[in-house]
């Protein structure tokens, strides 16, 4: 189990526009003010001091560092974001033991070919279902 320490800053590809739709989904929930969302893509991001990766890696998969400055990444970075928006249900779902060992396999794939998958009816369809499992308050689901 992570500790996270808010808030948590999430670097992420803006320039997809299935990672933007999702990012955003979950910031429009962040009712406590719990996330900074970072746009790595933009020409002038510069990694932040202490960063243990670059900018190029930092594309390839969503990182994100907490306020006491511990770094994370990938899948682990979706369970805590959910749950800092308060989509309970999401965030158990990115986190579960159970679903883990697929979402860890799987991630890869979708983040690698995620400019592709912006083309389709994806982006779509995921803030669509996203938004099924939003709080409509600052209450946790």
């Amino acid at each position: 189990m992570i500790i996270i320490q808010y808030p948590l800053t999430i670097y992420y590809d803006a320039s997809c526009p299935l990672c933007a739709a999702e990012m955003h989904t979950i910031k429009e929930t962040d009712f406590d003010n719990k996330l900074i969302l970072v746009d790595c893509s933009n020409e002038s991001f510069k990694e932040p001091a202490f960063c243990p990766t670059d900018k190029e890696t930092m594309m390839e998969r969503i990182h994100a560092q907490d306020a006491a400055g511990q770094w994370i990444k990938g899948v682990d970075v979706f369970a805590v974001a959910y749950s800092a928006a308060g989509f309970n249900s999401l965030s158990k779902f990115w986190g579960s033991s159970l679903m883990r060992p697929i979402l860890i396999r799987a991630y890869p794939l979708i983040a690698d070919n995620r400019h592709w998958l912006s083309k389709t009816p994806a982006p779509y369809i995921f803030n669509k279902l996203i938004r099924m499992c939003a709080p409509t308050s600052g209450k946790p689901d």
